[in-house]
């Protein structure tokens, strides 16, 4: 008898919980103040904590509900994890450019619309048109929440056209 009925929740729960456990340790490094009065290792402490609990949960349930043997792990599929992964880099290099190589920051609308395009490779279908619609979304939305909103100062466009 095998004692893990259902590998696919065991281990994304065990993956909940390492990640859950690291950002918990990486807030210790920070102030993590009080519930009236946030420092910055509040809110990672907090997911950590939330995380690390619902990892706990979905590994406990994979042991006791489900069929023996049931809902193995297949193979990895890496063309989407390496289209997830370029475009969360992409998102970063073009909102706050590289000097390293001397690229200057693209700002937050070219870096939404990178991210959305090149994440949507990942998936299988690919509709030019409606990536577009959703990539206009988001970086309308994220300007309206991020820049007016919650007034962060954000580089919204490159240099070359905000001067």
């Amino acid at each position: 008898m095998h004692l893990i009925k259902s590998q696919k929740d065991f281990f994304a729960g065990l993956l909940f919980m390492a990640l859950g456990i690291a950002f918990a340790l990486g807030a210790r490094t920070y102030n993590v103040g009080t519930g009236a009065r946030m420092g910055p290792g509040y809110f990672p402490l907090m997911l950590g904590v939330v995380l690390a609990i619902l990892g706990t949960v979905e590994v406990v349930k994979a042991l006791m509900v489900g069929k023996p043997d049931g809902d193995k792990i297949g193979k990895w599929v890496w063309r989407p994890v390496g289209y997830i992964v370029a475009a969360n880099l992409a998102f970063g290099v073009l909102l706050g450019g590289l000097p390293s190589i001397k690229l200057p920051a693209m700002g937050m609308i070219i870096a939404i619309f990178a991210l959305t395009l090149i994440g949507a490779q990942a998936g299988r279908e690919f509709k030019l048109k409606e990536v577009l619609v959703l990539s206009a979304i988001l970086a309308v939305g994220s300007y309206l929440v991020f820049i007016l909103m919650l007034k962060l100062q954000i580089q919204v466009w490159p240099t070359f056209i905000s001067g």
